[in-house]
């Protein structure tokens, strides 16, 4: 066939596709912005982060950490400046550390030690007492911290920290910053979107004056507000001043100078011209278009050794752990907020991305997003765009389907191949939002061509299964049965309580336009859920899943159903209740096990439906929810193959009709949702339970009368206290198993 040919037949397929390819082109050729591809940009760099991390600790760079034991040991911070001193002189006199970085910065002066308060006396009261001033000025220089803390910076490899701002009403700033990277003019007509600030947060003078250097410390948070970056870079006044990480790492190499190199004379335009990265030495420092490195980040929290700041001052840290390292003064006690949001962790020390930058630097392996990046977004676009475009109409939905994940396949190879090995960041984010949008357009074209036989489908098998598995059935119609099989499925009953009541209250018309308000969501519910409706027996339902068409995660929809059940009829309430009808409340019974299922009948009319002593449980565990107080119980079958959810033990019970005793529980909420109240209920809940089956009534009774306090609607736990009343007057055997008999159905 032609390619002529081949338009002409699939020229619609082909046009959408081309239109999602020149959509794109044109966002990376910044015609204009699609916002939400920088939102999966940066989920698709943290997933290659957190798959390719190195992991495994750097004992080069230790973190002594001003943490919960430290402030426990020396008090609250801030410390005094002369114990601060104490841990320097410790670190480069006892430990012979190499370099000694500040994640803190002293703007204020330290007047901890009561030398201004003297001072004050002296003058207003003392200045002509010998004797006084001579003992003043003996101890002066003792209680004077901000001093002290200088004479142990100085002539030493310590590199302080502070931070610039914004500041709208003028303010200069506090303290003394260091010498800049780079003067007012260095960059004279290079185009570079370097952060301006206005201003800062720096050292007292005399501790900048005897320090070696100090770098910034700004974090710089993506919209999302994850740390994914660094500024190298920042300006103040026209003059550039480098970021502590830079600082200590060009401190750790003998302090080679800080130079730049320009991406100009590569042909592209844009956001990646101007400063394309920082040497120092032969170390590369690649940066983007705000001078801002990306951050090579080994892995979780504690990728580099901490130790106790509390330990340090007691001498208490093994010499080898911190000699000729690189040392790191910072915090993660919880109460001093230096915590960030990571693409590894959520809550991660600030100081340790410092300890990853400067790694980063002196491995040379930060990685690069470099100048020809668009021109090769752009020629990856077209060509996979074309190739797609042109191909997937003239397949089958395999090939098409097959042809589409090869390619998906290869270029997040490709790309998670040219990260490890290059260490470059190519964008990936616009080519899978391509490959999957092309292939989802054509697919879709296809299924409405399709519709109609799907439409006789539906008319042939729609009475047995829901409308939603009438496309899984027609690409697949050997994967279904009408035949008797046993299969294990999840079955699901439901019914509304006090029904008689209800119906009491209505007329006829009345009754039947709210019973069908209420089925109808209800079935919307079990059929989204890929459940089969079996029956509707009045005001009850019946419902199954795995049957006709398998599914693996039969008790898992069937779950899902019958809490969306709950969920939708809180919301019929409010439409009822605005129409004066009564108040409706089901009871939902779950049970997974073998049932006969298949078409049963006669020749005058036939059912889809499943049979057996697992449905009869089911039924069963319906009918107790009002035992229970509860609206959903499942038994211990149904719950073992959903462990997605937390569950309330209920009780382990002998159903009418049944030898074999079943456990049954009240699914709560889905696992990871559940608050702290929640969890410290429950926990107490388990002790009484086991007490209770201890048969140690007096500490059960008081561990149920607890949690009755706690939440007194809670009617279960009334049960309990009922039962143990009557256990203490009519005593049960020594090797009692718990097991309560219902004998009512």
């Amino acid at each position: 066939m032609h390619f002529s040919e081949i338009f002409t037949r699939h020229a619609v397929r082909i046009g959408l596709s081309l239109i999602v390819v020149i959509l794109l082109l044109l966002n990376t050729a910044e015609v204009f912005h699609l916002g939400f591809i920088p939102r999966l940009e940066n989920f698709t760099y943290d997933v290659r982060l957190n798959l390719l991390m190195p992991r495994g600790q750097d004992s080069r760079i230790v973190i002594v950490d001003i943490d919960e034991k430290s402030l426990q040991e020396q008090g609250r911070w801030p410390w005094g400046r002369n114990k601060l001193a104490d841990l320097v002189n410790r670190l480069f006199d006892q430990y012979k550390v190499k370099v000694m970085g500040f994640d803190v910065v002293f703007a204020e002066t330290d007047d901890s030690s009561g030398l201004k308060n003297l001072e004050t006396l002296q003058k207003k009261y003392l200045s002509t007492d010998e004797r006084f001033n001579q003992v003043l000025s003996d101890i002066k220089p003792q209680l004077d911290y901000d001093q002290v803390f200088a004479d142990s910076l100085k002539g030493r490899n310590v590199v302080l920290g502070y931070y610039f701002r914004q500041d709208i009403d003028g303010n200069e700033g506090v303290g003394a910053l260091p010498s800049p990277s780079f003067v007012d003019g260095s960059f004279k007509g290079k185009s570079i979107n370097f952060t301006e600030v206005t201003s800062f947060g720096a050292n007292l003078p005399i501790l900048q004056e005897n320090a070696l250097t100090a770098g910034h410390f700004n974090p710089d948070p993506d919209a999302d507000g994850i740390s994914r970056k660094v500024p190298m870079l920042m300006s103040h006044k026209g003059d550039l001043y480098e970021a502590l990480s830079v600082a200590v790492a060009r401190v750790a190499l003998g302090q080679p100078k800080l130079q730049a190199q320009f991406a100009e004379g590569f042909g592209v335009g844009s956001r990646y011209a101007g400063l394309e990265w920082l040497k120092l030495a032969d170390r590369r420092i690649p940066v983007d278009a705000q001078v801002a490195a990306l951050i090579p980040y080994r892995g979780p929290q504690n990728s580099f050794p901490y130790v106790s700041a509390s330990d340090v001052l007691n001498g208490k840290v093994p010499p080898e752990v911190l000699a000729d390292k690189i040392i790191l003064l910072g915090t993660t006690a919880p109460g001093l907020m230096d915590l960030r949001a990571t693409p590894v962790q959520n809550i991660y020390p600030g100081v340790e991305i410092h300890a990853n930058m400067i790694a980063g630097i002196l491995d040379n392996n930060i990685k690069e997003r470099p100048a020809y990046t668009m021109g090769a977004e752009f020629i990856l676009l077209l060509l996979i765009g074309l190739l797609l475009a042109i191909l997937l109409p003239i397949l089958n939905p395999l090939q098409a389907t097959a042809l589409t994940a090869g390619v998906f396949i290869l270029t997040v190879l490709f790309n998670l191949a040219v990260w490890q090995f290059g260490n470059l960041v190519l964008p990936l984010a616009s080519l899978l939002i391509m490959i999957g949008l092309i292939y989802v357009l054509n697919m879709s074209y296809g299924f409405f061509v399709e519709s109609r036989g799907k439409r006789q489908l539906a008319g042939l098998f729609g009475q047995y299964v829901p409308p939603e598995l009438v496309d899984e059935m027609s690409k697949n119609p050997e994967a279904f049965s009408l035949e008797g099989e046993s299969r294990e499925l999840t079955v699901l009953f439901s019914d509304v309580r006090g029904f008689t009541t209800i119906s009491e209250g209505l007329d006829p018309k009345q009754l039947t336009q709210l019973m069908n308000e209420f089925l109808t969501p209800m079935t919307h519910v079990i059929h989204h859920s890929r459940g089969t409706i079996d029956k509707y027996m009045g005001d009850a339902i019946m419902a199954f899943w795995g049957a006709p068409l398998h599914d693996a995660k039969h008790a898992k929809h069937a779950l899902d159903a019958a809490m969306g059940m709950m969920e939708s009829l809180s919301k019929l309430q409010v439409e009822f209740k605005a129409r004066g009808w009564p108040e409706i409340k089901i009871g939902v019974g779950l049970n997974t096990g073998e049932m006969t299922v298949g078409n049963m009948g006669s020749e005058f009319r036939m059912a889809y439906t499943v049979m057996g002593d697992a449905v009869n449980l089911g039924s069963r565990l319906e009918s107790l929810t009002k035992n229970y107080g509860v609206y959903i119980i499942v038994s211990e079958y149904t719950k073992d193959q959903v462990p997605e959810y937390i569950y309330r033990e209920l009780d382990l019970v002998r159903v009418k009709g049944k030898d074999k005793p079943v456990t049954i529980y009240e699914p709560i909420c889905e696992a990871g949702t559940e608050d702290k109240a929640i969890k410290d209920e429950l926990k107490f809940y388990r002790e009484a339970l086991k007490l209770y089956r201890a048969q140690n009534w007096d500490l059960a009774e008081i561990q149920f009368l607890n949690l009755q306090k706690l939440n007194p609607q809670r009617y279960l736990y009334q049960i309990y206290l009922e039962r143990i009343t009557y256990f203490r007057q009519n005593p049960v055997a020594s090797n009692w198993d718990g097991v309560f008999t219902h004998e009512s159905k």
